[in-house]
């Protein structure tokens, strides 16, 4: 973990779209005062699941993937995070240890802000509070809907929304092209539910209708049309 230069709270990019948009321009003062600013390699991990959290991490550039293991030691990712998000607000909130690793899809930068400055945010801002609360319960729904979903789709349609998901996710909103990203069957397939082969299966007949293309570990949406159909078919 590389320190840099840190980028200013004040003119950051992605306040508008994150947890921070409502802070009072002291507030964004105070915080960009006492935050580290942090650069993670590819496969670095930010946080590991069964730490203490001793603050709040807000991704600044780059992809990041929320994971956890289960009984046998195989990775579900339940989360991809994007710059604008926050990570281990849940964590820090209950004052409780990490029930899932997060680490970088790729190059990836980001600020640390310190427990105690961003509690004494909260108590301390009413909407940035409310928007908090918002936040917990979207993850909550997101969470049940993953979960209904894992138990009642099969795998084909599982993939069609995990490749959904990343373009939603990750997708410019300048871009016009085809969405590519470049992503390991591992991670694919953790964020699917299932194994990598199931995957590198299903990514074939996906190919073969013209639904996506392949280069390497880069997946490229052609069809996301064709994707959403075959996403939707036990909705």
């Amino acid at each position: 973990m590389k320190s840099q230069a840190a980028p200013e709270c004040q003119r950051c990019a992605f306040r508008e779209f994150s947890l921070f948009k409502n802070c009072q321009h002291e507030e964004l003062e105070g915080m960009n005062e006492n935050k580290c600013f942090h650069t993670y390699k590819k496969g670095q991990v930010i946080f590991h699941e069964g730490n203490r959290p001793f603050g709040l991490f807000c991704v600044f550039d780059g992809k990041v993937k929320i994971s956890r293991l289960n009984s046998d030691g195989k990775e579900h990712i339940i989360r991809l995070a994007k710059p604008g998000d926050t990570l281990g607000y849940r964590s820090l909130i209950e004052n409780a240890k990490y029930t899932a690793s997060a680490v970088a899809l790729d190059d990836t930068q980001a600020c640390f802000l310190p427990a105690s400055d961003f509690n004494n945010l909260i108590d301390s801002n009413v909407k940035v509070a409310n928007d908090l609360m918002k936040m917990l319960a979207k993850a909550l729904g997101d969470s049940q809907e993953r979960m209904i979903h894992l138990a009642m789709k099969p795998v084909r349609e599982r993939l069609a929304e995990a490749l959904l998901l990343l373009r939603s996710t990750y997708q410019k909103k300048e871009e016009n092209a085809p969405f590519s990203i470049s992503i390991s069957r591992e991670d694919l397939a953790a964020i699917v539910g299932t194994a990598k082969e199931t995957v590198i299966r299903f990514l074939s007949e996906f190919k073969e209708d013209g639904i996506v293309t392949s280069h390497g570990s880069t997946i490229t949406i052609v069809k996301p049309d064709r994707l959403l159909k075959i996403s939707q078919l036990y909705d």
